[in-house]
Formats: C-alpha cells, structure tokens, sequence
C-alpha cells in the first residue's frame, strides 16, 4: 500500500475560510466535499483503500490561517487545529500522519508551534498554504522559521493559494482562476522567489514539497539556467537555478495522473524526488491509484514513487 502526501481535512474553527476561497462549484458538490474533508472514519478510509493508500499525510484545507489578518487569532487557531489533527492521528496512527498547520503572521511562533508539533504531537513536516497576506516565504522575516525547520528535518508542503492581487492577465477570465491556472502560476513563482532569494544558499538542507506535478517546474530547468545566466545584476547564487530544484524539491503527483509529467518530472529531478499524493477529497482515488499503478515507469521506480520516498523523507514506518 501506498503513502500520499496532500490528502485534505477541515475541523469546524476553519470551515469559514474554506467555505470563503473555495472554487465555484455545484452546491451538491460543494456540500459533498465539505463532509468528506471533515470525517476521518470510515467514509476517509474507503476512500485510501480506493486509492491504494495505507497511509496518508492530512493536512489542512486552505487558506486556513494564511487568510486571518490577526496574528493573534491566527495563532489560536492553527493550536487548535493541529491539536484536533493530532487527536485524530492517535486514534488511527498506522493510516494517519500530520502536516502542521502554521500562523506564518509570527514567525518565531510559527517555529515553536512547528517545533511543538514535530517533537510533541509526532507530526511529520508542515504545510503552508501559499503566502500569508501578502508575504510570501522568501521575506527576510521568516529567517528564525527556515532556521528551526532545517534544525528539525522535516519538509515544509507549500501548498496553491490565492494571488494575493489577481494578475492583470486573468481578469475577465474566471475559467483560469484558482486550480485551473491560477494557483499553478502563483506557487511555482513562490517556489522561485525562495531560490532566486538566495534562501536555499542559506540553509541548504530544507526540503520543500510541490504538489501537482511540481507547479510545471520540473519541466523548466533548462530555462531558468540559461535566462538566470543570461540576465545581469540578479542577487548572487551558489549554483544554477536547477541545482537548487534537483536538491531542495521534492514533488508528488496530485491532481495530475498522466505519464508524460510524471516520466518527465522523474527525469529531470530524480526517481528519489518523486511521491505518490491523490490530493482528496478534490481528486478521485481511483483514477490515481489506476494512474500509478499502470504508469509507463518500472516497479522499482513505482515502489519509490509509491511510498518508499514518502517513508524516507517523512521517517514513516510504513
């Protein structure tokens, strides 16, 4: 059985920003995925059997705290909820693991709670849901928070958001908006702005996770090496660009079960840097599980993708 990665819950002191920033969708639909993300019994379990999953990593479903303009109440919140995860992970601990949900507002808070929620609460990394009001992970502030992380080893999830203002290229072209397109563009340049910022120079043993394929990244190296080289008076880096997402970058396959991504991803960064996710209740587990299991790649690499790399970067028993 596999591990995944980017499998989504709500507890009720969130629900508001959920209901807030979710796509337009039927309001069946949008009913249906509400009580999936908020039960963690057996309708959850059905559906990682379906996937092929024996265990999954839950993590909040955004923007979560990232929205809340109160560092205060952002703080409050994400305890709660991540005392709530943990609660849920004790009861099941051989099919649940946790991602931490962090008050990026206070950075040194944020760092303790991750510290918390890795040293006492077990959890296995953190996810952050894009920027937080406007400040993006790359700001000179989050040096105490990319400090304690690598100090933990455990990966940071940076998950899509909302721009924090719509492009002038997608007004009036709401088909693009938010997991279309909207959110692939916002979090691969999130991902940049870490890079070009010379974050991964400072602390060259963090890990971050992309979903979806890697944001299209993977697909870019070439690029960003030849234009970085191209382009004078940049910010000095250690190395190419592409070095950094060979190291740092890790990505799993939510939302994206096609071969030609997936053949491409692990060719250009690596069989080891590769996971399998699902990204539930947004995703069918069937259709991942089939895409993984009849992918064009060998067993050896499908077991990696599958739950050997998860077990290794996450330290998980499975």
């Amino acid at each position: 059985m596999n591990i995944a990665l980017e499998e989504h819950f709500i507890v009720p002191c969130l629900a508001s920003y959920l209901e807030s920033a979710m796509p337009k969708v039927r309001p069946e639909a949008r009913e249906q995925l509400l009580a999936e993300l908020a039960d963690f019994g057996e309708r959850r379990l059905a559906a990682m059997d379906a996937g092929g999953v024996g265990q999954a990593v839950l993590s909040i479903s955004g923007p979560g705290v990232q929205a809340e303009p109160d560092a205060a109440v952002a703080t409050r919140l994400a305890r709660e909820a991540n005392d709530l995860l943990a609660a849920a992970v004790q009861r099941r601990p051989q099919r649940y693991a946790g991602f931490a949900h962090l008050a990026m507002q206070d950075p040194a808070g944020a760092a303790d709670e991750l510290e918390r929620t890795v040293v006492d609460l077990g959890f296995v990394g953190a996810m952050v849901n894009g920027h937080t009001n406007g400040v993006y992970l790359d700001d000179p502030r989050y040096a105490p928070f990319w400090e304690r992380m690598q100090a933990l080893d455990v990966p940071l999830y940076l998950h899509p958001g909302d721009s924090f203002a719509l492009p002038y290229v997608l007004k009036g072209c709401d088909e693009l908006l938010k997991p279309v397109w909207e959110w692939t563009t916002e979090t691969a340049t999130h991902f940049l702005r870490l890079v070009f910022s010379g974050v991964f120079d400072r602390y060259p043993r963090l890990k971050i996770i992309l979903g979806h394929m890697g944001e299209t990244l993977p697909f870019m190296l070439w690029r960003l090496d030849s234009r970085a080289a191209f382009i004078y008076g940049g910010r000095p880096l250690a190395e190419p660009p592409s070095a950094y997402l060979k190291r740092n970058l890790y990505v799993t396959t939510s939302g994206e079960c096609s071969d030609a991504p997936l053949i491409a991803t692990l060719a250009s960064l690596g069989e080891d840097h590769v996971l399998y996710s699902i990204d539930y209740p947004y995703e069918d587990p069937g259709t991942a599980r089939r895409f993984l299991e009849n992918a064009a790649i060998s067993d050896g690499v499908r077991d990696k993708v599958g739950r050997l790399n998860a077990a290794r970067l996450l330290r998980l028993g499975a």
